[in-house]
């Protein structure tokens, strides 16, 4: 005999539907409209109240890319980062792009912080993981970045500028035996001096420097060197080109939804409409659907 207790007048399905669905969207109307801090008082309160983590119930009661991107956005930022940076390194299935896009697209202070958090929420040095999780000269250029402090100023030595880009010209001729020449100048150098340096190679080589760059047997330190000169010259700008075709690839979607609602998406968008010819909106809601592509819409500031 049936346990399940029903109302003696049980609601419509389309009313029971709309319940759900309104329920859906509460969370959604709450938890995308909040800041950092306001969501971590809310987290507070709630295991207060219902000695429960709020995340751990969102857990359990969300699924999919909808819970994928619900709980994520609900970890502190900085611990966010660090276990996305863990998991990326030790899970079954490693994505070095992920390590890649978060650690050289932070300034130097930025890093520091991220370290920090890694170590204190991890329990490991972000030093000793890259050690042992990665090889070559990917491993080089990461802990040659995450270890060097850099001016974050706006000055240069234009002298300095020009002896670099003549430099980078040399060891790219010979790339595949030069690495420790981009590995020096790429985590040496300061923002501003290496937006310099992409400038003055193009005035004199008469091609980009990204274009220079290529190795075939390293992708990863390909895409590392990449992605430190592009962010140089503008991170919105890069992580405009990240977002591309994004649509079928979810993990890395709400990656930089999440970790960049906060701080520069705006001009993420911005920057997406300019080289792309449509909004960021317009394409996360033809390549997504249901409250997935709500949250997301919500965190890119649409009205739904």
């Amino acid at each position: 005999m049936s346990t399940v207790k029903v109302p003696a007048i049980a609601p419509s399905p389309r009313e029971d539907a709309m319940q759900i669905y309104r329920a859906f969207k509460a969370i959604i109307n709450v938890i995308a409209h909040r800041d950092a801090s306001q969501r971590s008082f809310i987290q507070q309160e709630y295991e207060t109240m219902y000695s429960e983590e709020l995340r751990k119930r969102f857990s359990s009661e969300l699924n999919g890319h909808f819970k994928k991107a619900v709980v994520l956005w609900m970890q502190e930022p900085g611990v966010r980062e660090a276990y996305i940076i863990k998991n990326a390194l030790k899970g079954a299935v490693k994505d070095q792009k992920a390590v890649t896009e978060i650690i050289c697209s932070r300034t130097s202070s930025q890093i520091g912080q991220l370290k920090r958090h890694y170590f204190t929420n991890v329990g490991s040095s972000l030093e000793e993981d890259i050690e042992s999780e990665v090889s070559g000269d990917y491993k080089k250029l990461m802990l040659a970045f995450i270890t060097t402090s850099r001016y974050e100023g706006p000055e240069y030595d234009e002298a300095l500028v020009e002896n670099d880009a003549k430099a980078l010209h040399k060891a790219a001729k010979k790339f595949g035996l030069e690495e420790k020449t981009f590995i020096q100048i790429f985590s040496e150098r300061s923002r501003a001096h290496l937006a310099a340096v992409i400038n003055a190679y193009q005035q004199m080589f008469k091609k980009p420097l990204d274009k220079a760059i290529r190795n075939d047997t390293h992708k990863s330190f390909e895409y590392a060197l990449k992605t430190i000169a592009r962010c140089a010259e503008s991170v919105p700008k890069f992580y405009a080109k990240a977002m591309k075709g994004l649509g079928t690839a979810d993990t890395a979607l709400i990656r930089i939804v999440v970790t960049r609602a906060e701080i520069d998406l705006h001009y993420i968008k911005a920057e997406y409409r300019k080289k792309f010819g449509k909004t960021l909106n317009d394409a996360v809601h033809s390549e997504t659907s249901g409250h997935y592509r709500t949250f997301l819409l919500a965190l890119l500031g649409a009205k739904y």
